[in-house]
């Protein structure tokens, strides 16, 4: 049985500590995959931009078929109330879900009136400063939205990029870079991705095959309005393995810098300490 760190999870009106059962082999989510969830961060006494997670979770609600039961304000509500039992300053992954739990048409669809909801906070450390990884090139690719709900942030998307990172773990990576289905750079496996080359900081532009990122749009106005040109454009995997600097940015570790790509080394660069500073002190602005 899993070891959980320490979780509190909001479910029916009431706080749970552990991994509260909330979900029967009859749930829909639990067999056919009818859930979305999304990932905040508390640390250090803040929440950056908990408001727009908490958007996003109901906007993937609808964009799965789901109905958003919760409000915004509600979630931050709870989320704060729910912070409070955790000792100060403790790391936590802050997750609300939407889920079917019964079933809709055909079967193979949920039930929107029967959504769901659920809000898990767990403890969970964020990497350190110094913190770096090494990636390669994934043999799988990103989904368009022709046969995936890539406008969700749904639960039904991520074995695909599970077994991505497990396919690069066995091969010496600590992640992978994935391309889109044109054989485009789209993002690692758990975050987005960018790179520098001669004084410019380049990421792939948003083309509906990839999560736009909360992070990753935070991280781009802080470099431009910082004086960093930023530029959103189509890259290759070769312009990632020629790059003077690659880090990454995402919810659950916010930004860290690649030291290898395939067998090439890099240094974790002033781009990626930059963006890593500038997120720092807006979030605790």
């Amino acid at each position: 049985m899993a070891e959980w760190s320490t979780t509190w999870t909001w479910f029916d009106g009431a706080w749970h500590e552990g991994n509260p059962p909330i979900m029967g082999p009859r749930t829909h989510a639990a067999w056919l995959g009818s859930s979305v969830f999304d990932g905040a961060r508390a640390f250090e006494g803040v929440t950056p931009d908990l408001d727009l997670h908490c958007q996003r979770v109901n906007d993937s609600a609808v964009a799965l078929g789901l109905k958003a039961t919760k409000s915004v304000g509600e979630m931050m509500e709870l989320t704060s109330e729910g912070l409070g039992k955790f000792g100060p300053g403790t790391p936590v992954y802050i997750k609300p879900m939407y889920w079917a739990e019964g079933d809709g048409i055909g079967t193979i669809a949920g039930d929107p009136e029967t959504t769901r909801f659920c809000l898990c906070l767990f403890e969970a450390a964020i990497a350190p400063k110094d913190a770096s990884m090494s990636v390669t090139l994934s043999p799988f690719r990103r989904p368009t939205m022709e046969c995936m709900p890539v406008n969700a942030k749904a639960g039904c998307l991520y074995p695909n990029n599970a077994r991505a990172i497990v396919e690069a773990k066995a091969r010496g990576f600590d992640n992978a870079i994935v391309l889109d289905m044109l054989g485009n750079v789209a993002e690692l496996t758990t975050s987005n991705v960018f790179m520098a080359k001669d004084g410019v900081v380049h990421t792939p532009a948003p083309n509906g095959t990839f999560l736009n990122g909360i992070t990753r749009q935070r991280i781009i106005g802080l470099l431009r309005k910082s004086g960093v040109e930023v530029v959103e454009r189509t890259l290759s995997y070769r312009e990632f393995q020629e790059a003077d600097e690659i880090f990454s940015t995402g919810n659950y570790n916010k930004v860290v810098p690649i030291n290898r790509i395939e067998t090439r080394d890099l240094q974790p660069g002033p781009f990626a300490a930059r963006a890593r500073e500038l997120y720092w002190e807006f979030a605790h602005g």
